[in-house]
């Protein structure tokens, strides 16, 4: 059975889960005071820089002792550098229970070939079993599931006594989810998620313990020199001062700049939070009531409040066939779950997209359904 097509469309259709759409009101004209032509070396340049990672710790609330830097290649580039340059110490427990977990597993067994490794693995919907990690260990997983949609509730697992060091993967939570930094050594994010910036560009925050490692331990394997946090035996400081390892994009520099200060103008993080949470808590209402839709989170405390992935009733191409249909409409663009994912749609429910959006997306998603099973 079809059913007509709904009068209301979302004001902006763009609900990829990365990259994400952009703040509210955006327009290139917002970046027309951008550093181009400019070299990142100048003195306004490296003011440009300073500046982002100054927001960054104000907007995220980052403890004054954390080391914030911007870094190449965005999250994995921020990732791939805190396994290479602190991992071998000591063995290590790796969690995973979505594609990019999972391809941090392979990055510590096959390309770096540590032995002492323990696997903490769980299915797509599921958490590993938390109370079983060895925090004598170096511990590396993801806070928010991107390609699943499953989060760690809290930081309540995480010893305040640990002897190894957490290396989290919030590319997905950051400025969504609340960060307990006394707990995460080192954090890593892009700024393509949750504040809608452009791709290309990480940004990695390094915890006391983790410099303290970076100045004691030296690493057996080669290190590229994009990866390079040290200088003689000592943290080359300027990299979380306003300085890049090698050129970022100053029109990028501009655009996170824009969006800071947008999310510093709502409120903060806290107001960032909300509106991640009252875009989710719309999309999970429509989930719950909808007798074909399933939210892939199998316990609520561990629902994701940004890449809300859900799981569709009849065959495996009715996802892709909803997708299609809505892209054609223009309703909602890049909605279609990740690959490696189980068939299922995902909606990006992060600060920038506005909840009357998400709202308006509802019965389209029924109009979808309904039409691509008749």
């Amino acid at each position: 059975m079809t059913i007509a097509k709904p009068a209301l469309r979302p004001v902006n259709s763009q609900f990829s889960s990365g990259p994400c759409a952009k703040i509210p009101g955006w327009t290139p004209d917002l970046l027309k005071t951008a550093l181009v032509g400019r070299s990142h070396r100048s003195g306004e340049g490296k003011a440009r820089l300073k500046e982002a990672v100054a927001l960054t710790r104000e907007v995220l609330e980052v403890p004054t002792e954390h080391r914030i830097g911007i870094v190449p290649a965005s999250d994995t580039g921020a990732v791939e550098m805190a396994l290479w340059s602190l991992l071998g110490a000591r063995g290590v427990d790796m969690l995973a229970w979505e594609s990019f977990g999972e391809g941090w597993v392979s990055d510590v067994l096959k390309q770096l070939k540590l032995m002492d490794v323990n696997k903490h693995l769980a299915p797509y919907g599921e958490l590993p079993d938390l109370g079983k990690v060895n925090f004598s260990n170096d511990v590396v997983f993801t806070w928010n599931g991107t390609t699943s949609g499953v989060r760690v509730p809290d930081a309540g697992w995480i010893p305040a006594d640990r002897q190894g060091l957490t290396i989290c993967d919030a590319t997905s939570a950051a400025f969504a989810q609340e960060l307990d930094f006394s707990k995460l050594d080192v954090v890593t994010f892009s700024w393509q998620k949750v504040l809608g910036g452009e791709g290309a560009h990480g940004v990695i925050i390094l915890s006391p313990r983790a410099v303290e490692r970076l100045e004691s331990y030296v690493p057996p394997w080669p290190m590229p020199k994009i990866f390079r946090m040290t200088s003689g035996g000592k943290l080359s400081a300027g990299i979380f001062e306003g300085e890049t390892i090698n050129t970022p994009s100053m029109l990028c520099v501009e655009d996170y700049l824009v969006a800071l200060k947008w999310a510093k103008g709502l409120g903060g993080l806290k107001a960032l939070r909300a509106r991640a949470d009252a875009n989710a808590a719309a999309l999970d209402g429509w989930i719950s009531a909808s007798p074909f839709a399933k939210n892939l989170s199998k316990r609520p405390e561990t629902k994701s409040n940004t890449s809300v992935c859900f799981s569709l009733a009849g065959d495996e191409a009715v996802p892709k066939k909803m997708a299609k249909l809505l892209e054609a409409e223009g309703v909602a663009f890049d909605i279609g779950g990740y690959r490696d994912a189980p068939p299922g749609l995902r909606v990006w429910c992060g600060a920038t997209v506005e909840t009357s959006d998400i709202k308006a997306l509802l019965p389209w998603l029924d109009w979808a359904y309904a039409t691509a099973t008749a």
